[in-house]
């Protein structure tokens, strides 16, 4: 089964906070057995939606196929303004594009949201992929993780901490187990 692990962040840093949980969650999605692929906006070349450009561009086509082909979604982005990114939001709006399809958008995808911020905010974050995620007619995962970043790490080893490490676990076998009722 394929997973869209969606980093909504132009910072591709291996060792940044996105690439991190990016690359715990490909990981862990590997070793149960599932597809995982990463979405990294920093390499995507995504236009500035336009909906009234003739041609799609081929960025935007990769992407399209790449968000409908996974059958689940883990959302990842920083705080930004009260809000996910502006670039992850351009992204998802280039979906408009799948109204088409006999399943538009992203119809019977499960998508989980996993945000984090400098301070206690980062619910807003995953409020704001939420509403872009319902839009989309996908189902939400009922279990997010926003992200107190201070507590992410341990301090003296830099590894995810106990706490966090204990919630992606679990949002990770929460989507596992929703592989059953994904909408074909």
């Amino acid at each position: 089964m394929n997973v869209l692990i969606f980093n909504g962040t132009m910072d591709d840093r291996p060792y940044a906070t996105a690439g991190r949980v990016a690359g715990y969650f490909e990981e862990q999605f590997r070793q149960k057995g599932f597809n995982p692929r990463i979405f990294s906006l920093a390499h995507a070349d995504i236009p500035f939606f336009d909906p009234l450009k003739q041609e799609t561009p081929a960025s935007v086509q990769t992407m399209c196929e790449a968000f409908c082909e996974a059958h689940l979604h883990v959302w990842l982005t920083p705080l930004y303004h009260g809000g996910m990114t502006g670039v992850m939001k351009n992204c998802l709006d280039w979906l408009e594009l799948t109204s088409r399809h006999g399943r538009p958008y992203l119809t019977g995808k499960v998508v989980a949201l996993v945000s984090w911020a400098n301070g206690s905010q980062a619910m807003q974050g995953i409020n704001a992929m939420d509403a872009v995620a319902k839009a989309l007619r996908a189902w939400v995962l009922p279990f997010s993780v926003p992200v107190l970043k201070d507590h992410l790490f341990e301090p003296q080893t830099s590894d995810f901490s106990a706490l966090y490490k204990t919630k992606f676990d679990q949002m990770i076998s929460l989507l596992a187990a929703a592989r059953t009722t994904v909408v074909e």
